[in-house]
């Protein structure tokens, strides 16, 4: 099998997703047309969103309070969009710093509204929600669920309190089951587990519609796309039914359930041939670490590069850590398969022998 890519940027795709999308893009449903052509107001597009939404509700058990939207762009759009939409003039909002993506996400939050950072990691190491300083006050709480970058997780999420909760999910949407009536408001890039770039989920209590600025572009207002179907503008057609196809695959293969299982199984395989190799190690404290953006390093940066170079040859593609982190990244989401895994820790026993040979 293979080449395998362990991209953080982009997941693979199950060979079946991609042999019915090649067929879509072909002939739509023998149409003689291709997916690609579907206008967005078509009622055969309408269908593919209904679908997706479908899908999506059985997936989280989405109670019907809850708004789905599909929109354009990715998570790094909704930095700034969140206090746009959500925090009126004069309140403030809380933020969770974990890592590079949260301080980016506060970053751009900040040229928006007051933010006040309620808790801080220190890189290996997540702070855990029970030290967070809450405000009671605060529009709302922004975390990042996992952290690509450095390769953290949250395991445990805060209990519901007055203000509602918000997290970027991107990275480990749909990877477990969650308790979604935490949340006031989930987005996720789709490109992760859900298939193509050029999309974002949105999933938010209906109550917290109506609050956006004057103003705001139309596109860019949740409650205007919940009114239009999330058809305000153009959406983002083929992404959607990528999305579509994957959240079906996601339902035939046993739900939110088997998946936690599934990349708990791959990523503990993972990690046991790191802390077992006596050569590579993973800097993050065990308790954060993450079941699909694995990182670790070797003893020195020349023999990453080595690394890299070998297990490239040998088809296991895209092992680079984050440009600012550096070190080496194996990432798991959904769809990567088990074969995967093995062929990498198979391909790392055999880079550390060849290694041990060579200095004896």
């Amino acid at each position: 099998m293979g080449p395998f890519s362990f991209a953080a940027s982009a997941s693979v795709l199950p060979r079946e997703v991609r042999a019915q999308l090649a067929q879509d893009v072909a002939d739509w449903q023998g149409s003689g047309s291709s997916a690609l052509e579907l206008p967005f107001n078509d009622p055969a597009f309408g269908d593919i969103m209904a679908a997706a939404e479908y899908d999506l509700r059985v997936l989280l058990d989405l109670p019907s309070f809850y708004q789905v939207l599909f929109l354009q762009g990715g998570a790094s759009a909704q930095f700034g969009l969140l206090p746009l939409n959500l925090v009126r003039r004069g309140e403030h909002c809380d933020y969770v710093d974990s890592g590079y993506w949260s301080r980016r996400a506060i970053e751009a939050a900040s040229s928006n509204c007051s933010v006040e950072v309620i808790a801080t990691g220190d890189g290996a190491r997540l702070p855990p929600p029970s030290s967070w300083r809450r405000s009671s006050n605060a529009a709302y709480c922004h975390f990042t669920s996992n952290e690509t970058a450095e390769g953290l997780q949250f395991h445990e999420f805060p209990e519901l309190g007055g203000v509602p909760l918000v997290a970027d999910m991107t990275a480990d949407f749909l990877t477990r089951p969650l308790p979604v009536e935490r949340f006031g408001l989930i987005y996720a890039s789709a490109q992760k587990n859900l298939g193509a770039a050029g999309l974002t989920i949105v999933v938010l209590r209906r109550e917290l519609l109506g609050r956006a600025r004057p103003g705001i572009p139309a596109p860019f207002d949740y409650a205007r796309q919940a009114r239009a179907l999330s058809k305000v503008n153009t959406p983002p057609t083929f992404a959607i039914l990528v999305a579509a196809r994957m959240l079906r695959w996601l339902r035939d293969n046993g739900g939110l359930a088997a998946c936690m299982i599934r990349n708990k199984r791959k990523s503990e395989r993972l990690y046991a041939a790191i802390d077992g190799s006596g050569f590579f190690y993973c800097p993050v404290a065990l308790a954060n670490r993450s079941s699909v953006n694995v990182c670790f390093r070797a003893p020195t940066e020349e023999l990453e590069e080595s690394f890299l170079k070998a297990a490239e040859a040998e088809g296991l593609l895209h092992l680079r850590g984050h440009p600012r982190i550096g070190g080496l990244r194996a990432s798991l989401y959904n769809a990567m398969p088990e074969e995967g895994v093995d062929a990498l820790t198979s391909f790392m026993v055999d880079f550390t022998s060849a290694y041990r040979r060579r200095r004896a």
